[in-house]
């Protein structure tokens, strides 16, 4: 079963693609927004591609989970998706994964490497394999 997860954000959103036999994740390309809207014709080009069961949608949440003023904005983004295209839209807990993110792309790339292109679509990945992990089992 294939997925898709987005890493909401105001000017960028991230994706990653995955599925849940290895429950492993890819970023794919960051969504360019303005307010909080990506072009919705690429999102459509990237279900259509994917033909996803499902969407992930980032749920950012203070450190003590609380809600933030991201939260509802976020919640909005995968209501807009669930309505537009018609398909199970899933919120997960995405308390540092930006952090975790910029970690592994430091390891990797150093200091350059760190462009909001990158981060949010690896955000996105983990995002997606952290959703995996809590309700798919390996068999």
């Amino acid at each position: 079963m294939i997925a898709l997860a987005f890493d909401f954000g105001i000017k960028k959103i991230g994706v990653a693609v995955g599925e849940n036999i290895t429950k492993k994740g890819r970023p794919l390309n960051v969504l360019n927004a303005q307010n909080g809207y990506p072009n919705w014709d690429i999102v459509n080009n990237l279900i259509q591609y994917w033909q996803p069961k499902f969407i992930i949608v980032g749920l950012p949440l203070n450190i003590n989970g609380t809600k933030q003023n991201m939260t509802n904005k976020s919640e909005k983004f995968a209501n807009l998706l669930k309505y537009k295209f018609d398909i199970t839209v899933k919120m997960h807990d995405e308390r540092l994964t930006t952090v975790e993110a910029k970690s592994i792309i430091f390891k990797k790339d150093g200091f350059k490497g760190l462009k909001a292109e990158k981060i949010h679509s690896f955000a996105a990945t983990i995002i997606l394999e952290s959703w995996f992990s809590q309700y798919f089992f390996k068999i």
